[in-house]
């Protein structure tokens, strides 16, 4: 994507199921856990660079050991900064006591990050906010084993200002009203009352607290605390949690929208927000990966069972498309080959917008993200000239000479690698005029494959802000000298903000809702926008919003809006004719089947919180303000 996005997290569990003696013996190290918890977490650097964090949990260990251990980064490098610091406690404790490199007990008892149960999480930062304190797992911590909760999680919610209300009703006084602690207090309030019955419970039955302690994490009930604490959530979220005895869940939302994924063998159950993920770090076969059902949790209880439970009901599945396009790694088999389908499907509108000229168009694609896009797009390109050969060999002369097969059996699409982005290159440069100067050059071009007479059609995953586009991409590519230049986005024009963990948060920021406004202008339309605001204000309270910000856009078609976009982007110094071409929704479902999450394109929001936040936000850009609106 030219315009990065930002704040997709990733999730990463691990629950050893044998005792820790068994991966010494089996895999050489009693480290294995910790192990395949970097594995995890790297091959998740995709979906966050501004911070890292890691817990672990050591079972059965005497009072007074320390049996909760956790590390967090905002480094520049967090994940490699996390285990580094683990390595050198690691490290430094195995060269003090060389003698006890086998000694798998001693371990336990002396070294911390050596457990059997891990969580982590990588992250992207919302709000301008990359403290360490912002940095996940959080902890809540207690003197009652059970009573210690570790939360991280891949979410945003909608109503946090609603949730902190809650928690003060209940006598709380939460220390930040961040999104991430109101979920965390919230889970602990009904964690607290769950082990205070069992408590109750066991002690009228001349039960000690010391012996009540095993019973208490036995007979705690997951399933039920989750009920509890989510009832009036709303938002997008996978959340993992850890309980201090060694309990641990990961629950989805009703809708399903942020993704998690699980795998369980008799020596592991480990859960990530990507399948091929696990498949790489455990070499396990596609068909063993899970996915956890919306609305469910996966409950690992202490004793090893597992089970997937309903927690609350399910909303229809609108699974996030996003995670399809660009966030997740394009190794999975299914994402590979949506995201060659997202290219194909969009081809008849390219061919439309170059009339046909194969002979006189170069291909490609920016950035790297839209190279899958790019092979499908390629290969209905393909498929097109075979079928152009095949029909005029059928209709043509039969005494065709073998110079002229030839020639038209050589004809192929010129694909070609166009742009190469510097990595390099930093924007370290002040003031605005130098740093606009700078963004221009962070892709380097190949000379000498585009002609004066030619197409340059590039393919982009989406087109969001469209402020790399015109600032540095489109510039770069008119000094080849093409005739036109066709900008393709494999996804369709981002109307709306998404409030669910993408960072897109304002509307106004969008290409496509400029453009839209320019559209109003042009046909004395504009009143729209004032009927728009009036309904927003108006229904502020309503329980049961409707997306308002709709009628912004349906005076026109999406091709008028992609002309207009075009416009907006050609500036007054390229001299190629300027095309846009946006996916359209129909093809984006029929490319992703189960991913149906598609609001950031048509504004239909899955919960009543997105509802709110699209005419909230609408509300803050009429009146002015550079602020989120959930």
């Amino acid at each position: 994507m030219s315009d990065a996005l930002k704040h997709e997290c990733g999730i990463a569990l691990v629950r050893l199921l044998k005792p820790l003696q068994y991966y010494k013996d089996k895999y050489g190290t009693a480290f294995y856990g910790i192990n395949k918890m970097y594995l995890l977490m790297e091959k998740q650097h995709n979906r966050g660079q501004d911070g890292a964090g890691f817990a672990s949990i050591k079972f059965d260990v005497e009072p007074g050991t320390r049996y909760i251990s956790r590390v967090r980064s905002n480094e520049q490098q967090p994940i490699q900064d996390v285990f580094a610091k683990i390595n050198e406690r690691l490290n430094g404790l195995m060269q003090e006591n060389p003698d006890k490199a086998n000694d798998v007990q001693w371990q336990i008892e002396n070294m911390p990050y050596v457990g059997n149960l891990f969580l982590g999480h990588v992250r992207y930062g919302t709000f301008g906010k990359n403290s360490i304190e912002s940095v996940h797992p959080f902890l809540r911590q207690n003197n009652w084993k059970h009573k210690n909760l570790i939360v991280a999680g891949n979410f945003n919610m909608t109503n946090s200002s609603e949730i902190l209300q809650e928690l003060i009703e209940l006598g709380q006084h939460p220390k930040e009203n961040t999104d991430t602690v109101t979920i965390m207090e919230k889970i602990g309030h009904f964690l607290d009352d769950e082990v205070q019955d069992l408590y109750y419970k066991f002690k009228q039955q001349g039960i000690s607290k010391k012996e009540a302690s095993p019973l208490i994490a036995k007979e705690l009930n997951i399933q039920k605390i989750l009920n509890r604490a989510s009832k009036n959530w709303d938002g997008g979220y996978a959340m993992a949690g850890l309980i201090g005895h060694g309990d641990a869940f990961v629950l989805r939302d009703p809708a399903g929208i942020r993704p998690a994924y699980y795998y369980q063998d008799d020596e592991v159950v480990v859960v990530a927000s990507e399948r091929p993920v696990i498949q790489t770090v455990f070499n396990v076969d596609i068909d063993k990966v899970k996915e956890i059902e919306r609305a469910h949790a996966l409950i690992i209880k202490k004793d090893g069972k597992v089970t997937t439970e309903q927690v609350m009901e399910q909303l229809p599945n609108k699974a996030c498309s996003f995670e399809r396009i660009y966030f997740s790694r394009g190794s999975d088999a299914s994402i590979y080959e949506e995201r060659k389908n997202l290219g194909k499907f969009i081809f008849p509108k390219v061919l439309e917008s170059i009339n046909n000229d194969m002979k006189n168009t170069v291909f490609s694609f920016i950035p790297n993200t839209a190279e899958t896009s790019f092979y499908g797009m390629s290969e209905a390109a393909e498929d097109y000239l075979n079928q152009h050969k095949l029909e005029t060999i059928l209709k043509g002369d039969r005494n065709i000479s073998a110079e002229k097969l030839g020639e038209l059996l050589s004809v192929r699409p010129r694909i070609e690698k166009i742009a190469i982005k510097d990595a390099k290159l930093r924007t370290f440069i002040a003031d605005d005029n130098s740093r606009n100067d700078l963004v221009a050059h962070v892709y380097d071009v190949t000379y000498g494959v585009v002609k004066p007479t030619d197409n340059l059609v590039i393919i982009d995953d989406s087109i969001v802000r469209g402020t790399t586009l015109k600032k540095s991409i489109i510039k770069i590519l008119d000094r080849l000298g093409p005739k036109k230049i066709v900008v393709v986005s494999s996804a369709p024009q981002i109307r709306y903000p998404d409030c669910y963990g993408i960072d897109m948060a304002r509307l106004e920021e969008f290409i496509a809702f400029k453009a839209t406004l320019e559209l109003l202008k042009d046909t004395d339309q504009y009143h729209i926008i004032d009927e728009v605001y009036q309904k927003c204000i108006a229904n502020a309270d309503n329980p049961n919003p409707e997306n308002y910000v709709k009628a912004v856009y349906a005076p026109f078609t999406a091709e008028q809006i992609s002309d207009k976009i075009a416009e907006l982007l050609k500036t007054k110094d390229i001299h190629a004719e300027i095309k846009i071409i946006f996916q359209s929704i129909d093809n984006l479902h029929k490319a992703c089947p189960n991913n149906l999450g598609d609001w950031y394109f048509t504004g239909n929001f899955p919960t009543k919180g997105g509802m709110r936040v699209v005419n909230k936000a609408f509300i803050n850009f009429y009146e002015g303000k550079k602020e989120r609106a959930y």
